[in-house]
């Protein structure tokens, strides 16, 4: 039993830096410039994680990649605040079923979407001192969350179709869900 948790644990450690490392090329290298940083689809990978692996993971995946995109592209002022803000957005989604696009992740987009909008607008109130200022960036984190959740959906339905969580992911339900 003690092998086939290592095991288990090792699949979901190489899966963590796969998804880190596509969250970090998804928002570091396409990424389009605004006033105050930048708009990416990173977070549709995050989201994906979030479906796919245990939540301790996919909030490693998501801090990870998308702090490090910001380390690197040169905004290390922002990096504690996306560790933070990308790690909670996990919470928004679930995988406890056989289908990546279900109504519990459809209906996540939502808050996941609002939680970035309003962390980020926290942060920049904080570090510019200027709640009005803040409100300057929302428009391009509310196109960067729509934009995200339609590269989740998209992917979501084509590894659905292939019945990628059944074949690759060794999904399990668990009691009390029903499937859809």
């Amino acid at each position: 039993m003690e092998r086939k948790k290592r095991q288990e644990h090792l699949k979901n450690m190489v899966l963590t830096a796969m998804f880190a490392a596509m969250v970090y090329v998804l928002t570091a290298f396409l990424k389009i410039p605004t006033h105050q940083g930048y708009i990416h689809v990173g977070d549709g990978m995050i989201y994906l994680a979030a479906a796919l692996l245990p939540t301790p993971y996919a909030m490693a995946a998501g801090a990870l990649g998308a702090g490090l995109s910001d380390y690197l592209s040169g905004y290390p002022m922002w990096v504690l605040p996306t560790v933070i803000i990308k790690a909670l957005t996990v919470l928004a989604f679930s995988r406890k079923n056989e289908k990546i696009i279900h109504p519990r992740n459809l209906i996540g987009m939502a808050p996941a979407v609002l939680f970035c909008v309003g962390g980020y607008y926290l942060a920049s109130a904080v570090m510019y001192g200027d709640f009005g200022v803040a409100l300057a960036d929302v428009p391009t984190n509310i196109i960067q969350g729509v934009a995200s959740s339609v590269l989740f959906v998209l992917l979501g339905l084509a590894l659905d179709r292939m019945e990628f969580k059944k074949r690759f992911i060794a999904y399990k339900p668990h009691k009390n869900t029903k499937t859809a």
